[in-house]
């Protein structure tokens, strides 16, 4: 099952994940990228860390 995320609203340029399966875009659902949980699980906790924030920028 794909998921997008729900800052998207209705929008179709977004990405979707796939529990167990990886990423895509939404515009290109034939194709995906496959990651490993472990490697989700680190992206999701530097994400939330602020380590790809813009400069200056917090959230």
């Amino acid at each position: 099952m794909w998921r997008k995320s729900s800052y998207s609203a209705n929008a179709m340029d977004c990405v979707e994940v796939g529990l167990g399966i990886g990423i895509r875009d939404s515009k290109a659902p034939a194709t995906h990228l496959a990651v490993e949980p472990g490697s989700w699980s680190a992206f999701l906790l530097s994400v939330k860390a602020g380590k790809f924030a813009r400069s200056g920028q917090t959230d």
